[in-house]
């Protein structure tokens, strides 16, 4: 981890700090974080350990940030985020890039964009979707968000292995979100979310399933851009994802002692977050 966190570091946080003097501008905004487990859709992005079996503990720090500029009252925006990482051999670094136009319709907050997701040391990982959300406030209840992403290029995070050569696509993968927050106390606000992929024909194929995911907890506001969040992060579908984690004895006879580990298992997750 120590390895990763060196090279990690510099890549993640030079471009955010490097905007910081532009931040005085309400167009442009940043945040970096760091957090116990870094989970994407219910599933571990910190995987790979000794010999690359997986991790089975809960502690897997990583390191995030980024930044958001929005064109003037415009609507439309562009960003980027990034977080370290550990699924694929040969990466260590999650690079998102997106943009997008957010627009009112009634009471509802709408957003519709594109983002990508690159992985610089291993392109198989690589990933492009099309999102369009919906949101809706009231004081009383809460907030809700509704969003929905539609895979469009041929791999989603590696699973189909079209670049591998495998002729597999994840083109048509979806995802469906439904989020909720509501302040419950002076800067105590409660979160909740819940999701479901729709995996690609060619990807349940392989074995794979359509799963849910979960993310419940709450965050605190301390002032000044600094907040703390703790979540119970997970997923359904275990036994569909899952990688060995010891390959146990084998005796000529039979194999003893083999044990798997699967990313959708539930942690609880603490997240410290400072908005720039």
């Amino acid at each position: 981890m120590k390895h990763l966190l060196r090279i990690a570091l510099p890549a993640i946080l030079l471009p955010t700090l490097a905007a910081l003097p532009m931040l005085a501008s309400a167009q442009l905004s940043g945040n970096v974080a760091l957090t116990t487990n870094y989970k994407f859709r219910g599933q571990d992005q910190d995987m790979l350990g000794r010999n690359d079996y997986a991790k089975t503990r809960g502690f897997k720090p990583a390191i995030q940030g980024g930044f958001d500029y929005a064109f003037g009252d415009s609507g439309f925006y562009v960003g980027n985020w990034n977080s370290s990482v550990n699924w694929l051999k040969g990466n260590s670094i999650e690079t998102d890039l997106y943009g997008g136009y957010k627009f009112k319709a009634g009471p509802l907050d709408l957003d519709v964009g594109a983002l990508t997701y690159v992985y610089p040391g291993n392109s198989s990982g690589n990933t492009t979707e099309l999102y369009g959300s919906a949101g809706y406030t009231n004081e009383a209840i809460g907030s809700f968000t509704l969003k929905y992403s539609h895979t469009v290029s041929k791999d989603y995070f590696g699973y189909a292995g079209n670049k591998a050569g495998s002729g597999l696509k994840g083109t048509n993968t979806g995802y469906l979100n439904l989020a909720y927050s509501k302040e419950i106390a002076p800067k105590l606000t409660l979160k909740a979310a819940v999701g479901y992929t729709n995996m690609s024909s060619d990807i349940r194929s392989l074995g794979y399933r359509n799963y849910v995911d979960y993310n419940v907890g709450a965050s605190y506001d301390f002032g000044n851009g600094l907040s703390l969040a703790g979540s119970l992060q997970g997923a359904n579908k275990k036994s569909a994802y899952t990688s060995v984690s010891n390959p146990g004895v084998d005796f000529g006879f039979g194999t003893f002692g083999r044990e798997t580990y699967s990313p959708n298992k539930a942690r609880f997750i603490v997240t410290l977050t400072k908005t720039l």
